[in-house]
């Protein structure tokens, strides 16, 4: 399984990198995970967006659903042959109209997701936690069924104990990281900090930063989650257009 990073900011695109967004690919299954700013760009330079399999989206925020629109404009007006007749947009029903949105006629189809079941798409299975956010937003943990690879990614969420026994020993964790040690005040995101320090706690094998800062150094950020999660877990922030091996 492989995680292709197309956009990495949150809440709004920065020196030319786009929002979260993240390609998964197992065998010739393709996955979008989240839809943010540039997304559509940014895929277009790894895959003819018309070869996607499905969407996953975890929650409604722009940052992650800015390119749905334009996604499903394509969907609708581009020429080619479609992998699907009507690409499948899994999404969440706690807000039924950001859901009912997913669904465009001739392009898309919204299909909902129960948080509390296993949802499986091609040779993947998801499973999923609510996190701890303004909206509801859901983290999921994407298996790989042939290898047992799991991918476990915060979504959008403050730091809370139960977020330990859900990352637990996964391959790698792919965590919401908008803020460093020094934070000061309300945060709905984790800092570099507790991003590492769960990395440490859930015995991950390797953490990335993800959902970025765009002020200050990436280079502090990293290191103030390596010290936190320890030597022998590997620490990196992500880099746009980077594809991990899981």
């Amino acid at each position: 399984m492989d995680l292709t990073v197309l956009g990495c900011y949150g809440g709004y695109p920065f020196n030319g990198i786009g929002t979260s967004s993240y390609l998964i690919s197992s065998g010739d299954y393709r996955l979008l995970l989240d839809c943010g700013s540039g997304a559509l760009t940014a895929l277009q330079r790894y895959l003819d967006p018309l070869q996607l399999d499905a969407v996953l989206l975890t929650h409604y925020h722009h940052d992650h659903i800015a390119d749905v629109g334009v996604l499903q404009y394509l969907w609708q007006l581009a020429p080619g042959e479609k992998k699907e007749a009507e690409l499948p947009i899994y999404g969440h029903t706690a807000d039924q109209t950001h859901f009912e949105s997913l669904t465009w006629p001739h392009a898309t189809v919204g299909r909902p997701y129960d948080p509390q079941q296993t949802l499986t798409l091609g040779p993947l299975t998801v499973t999923f936690m609510a996190t701890h956010h303004p909206v509801p937003a859901y983290a999921p943990i994407i298996t790989e069924t042939a290898t047992g690879k799991r991918l476990a990614f915060t979504a959008d969420t403050a730091a809370f104990p139960e977020l330990t026994t859900w990352a637990q020993g996964a391959d790698t964790l792919l965590a919401d990281t908008n803020f460093y040690a020094d934070h000061q005040g309300t945060a709905w995101h984790l800092t570099s900090t507790q991003a590492g320090e769960l990395a440490r706690q859930a015995q991950v094998r390797r953490l990335l930063l993800t959902h970025l800062p765009q002020t200050g150094s990436l280079a502090q950020l990293q290191r103030e989650a390596q010290a936190a999660a320890g030597p022998d877990i590997p620490v990196a922030v992500v880099q746009a257009g980077a594809t991990y091996r899981l």
